[in-house]
């Protein structure tokens, strides 16, 4: 176990990482173009791109300040409703969320919406590069003597931390991998956003004077009773269990990775990756799915197959993120699935079946099984949950894959422990994680204080 309130984490970053490969898809704003952009917003008065906004950053007062100018202000606003607001403005997917909500989707068309994305994080570049972040958020509270646990270390769990440290209590999070910053640093696609800036959100929050202790598994290194004995409230932000599988013969064979797992390995290994391996299939069809896909494409994979076993519009993955994948050159297999992977130790190739629905069920359609030449399959097709883990505290129910929460507060059914992030909404976006750690912190904080 290592124990830090503050250290660089971006320094134990490989340089050689296959991540850095990838040229940035939301490249900067400059102020010029911030303020002119600024300055088209409509400044509505009943803000359908905050309603959108699961964190309700009061998007037009931010935008308004960087049309005259004051961008520290501008960061200021939108801090106070959302801590990891740097990773947001790159990784939300803001086409359907407050930029799907802009106006301007529904005037003649002239003008597109305000992107709102790039404002946000032109803000926060700003913010950070004057190292002016924890400053913004105010002086923290006396201390009330309340000890916090928190299990995770993703955007969940760095939100409900900071917020709590700022209204005095003591909070000390438990994370199993070496790096904080969960699926910001190891699960975000690069040309998104790198390792790094996951890195630095996490490095801010801690240095609010959390404390973060890696290498630590729950139930392990120490116990839930334990926990509870010893903390005045625990929070559960561990996020999702490993990659999914299928369950079908040859799955065992090298070559086949866990798509979460494969995004790790880009993001934060300096190890070489897909050489000699000319033809890669992407077994899944979301987000995630899409992903991957358009990572090996970008590191240089010449085919890449997406494999999904209904039609394209069953897939769960946004229609901007398939236009990316289909611009970047992935080609897409719908109604087919995966029935065997061949090959001598490591695979070769891949065995598909087409698919039909028949009374509402999907079926293998009798003899349409044909091979597919892949050196390199990765598996999308969702993760798997901490079931066992979470109800180990005492009262936590856990159900449909995810731990059974009150949605207004986060509360279990066990009075000390709280949950929110993927553990708690089943898989969802880092500003839905965001959101519900502060709103946990929140509830937290009137129980402790009896506010």
């Amino acid at each position: 176990m290592h124990v830090t309130t503050t250290i660089s984490f971006q320094s134990q970053l490989p340089g050689d990482r296959p991540e850095v490969r990838f040229k940035d898809h939301h490249p900067s704003l400059t102020e010029r173009e911030a303020v002119l952009e600024a300055r088209r917003c409509l400044y509505c008065f009943d803000a359908p791109c905050q309603q959108a906004c699961p964190t309700s950053i009061d998007i037009a007062s931010f935008i308004r300040k960087i049309s005259t100018g004051n961008t520290l202000a501008a960061a200021r606003t939108i801090l106070s409703a959302n801590i990891n607001a740097l990773s947001c403005a790159r990784v939300c997917p803001t086409q359907v969320l407050c930029e799907g909500a802009c106006v301007y989707n529904h005037r003649d068309g002239s003008q597109p919406p305000i992107h709102i994305g790039r404002l946000q994080q032109f803000a926060m570049e700003a913010a950070y590069a004057k190292n002016a972040v924890a400053s913004l958020l105010g002086d923290k509270r006396a201390s009330t003597g309340k000890k916090i646990a928190l299990l995770g270390a993703g955007p969940a769990s760095l939100a409900c931390a900071a917020e709590l440290t700022l209204r005095g209590h003591q909070c000390v999070i438990l994370e199993q991998r070496a790096l904080p910053g969960g699926l910001n640093t190891n699960g975000v696609a690069p040309y998104k956003m790198k390792a790094d800036v996951g890195l630095l959100e996490a490095e801010m929050v801690l240095g609010l004077g959390v404390e973060l202790r890696t290498g630590v598994t729950v139930g392990k290194d120490v116990k839930p009773e334990d926990l509870l004995a010893e903390y005045d409230a625990v929070f559960l932000g561990v996020g999702l269990g490993p990659d999914g599988r299928l369950a079908v013969p040859g799955e065992e064979l090298a070559g086949i990775i866990g798509a979460v797992e494969l995004i790790d390995q880009v993001k934060t290994r300096g190890q070489p990756l897909f050489e000699g391996v000319a033809h890669a299939v992407v077994v899944g069809g979301g987000n995630t799915a899409i992903d991957v896909a358009r990572e090996l494409r970008g590191l240089g994979v010449p085919e890449v197959t997406m494999v999904y076993r209904r039609g394209p519009e069953h897939m769960s993955a946004y229609a901007h993120e398939q236009d990316g994948a289909r611009h970047d050159g992935v080609r897409f297999l719908h109604w087919h699935v995966p029935v065997r992977f061949n090959g001598e130790g490591k695979v070769s190739s891949l065995t598909l079946a087409r698919t039909r629905l028949e009374d509402g069920r999907l079926r293998n359609v009798p003899g349409s099984e044909a091979d597919v030449p892949c050196e390199l399959v990765a598996m999308a097709v969702g993760q798997g949950t901490l079931k066992d883990l979470c109800t180990a505290f005492a009262g936590v129910d856990f159900r449909d894959g995810h731990v059974v929460v009150d949605p207004d507060t986060g509360a279990t059914g066990n009075a000390k422990v709280f949950a929110g992030g993927d553990v708690a909404n089943g898989g969802k976006e880092v500003v839905n994680a965001t959101a519900e750690g502060k709103r946990a912190a929140l509830a937290m904080d009137r129980m402790l204080t009896g506010a």
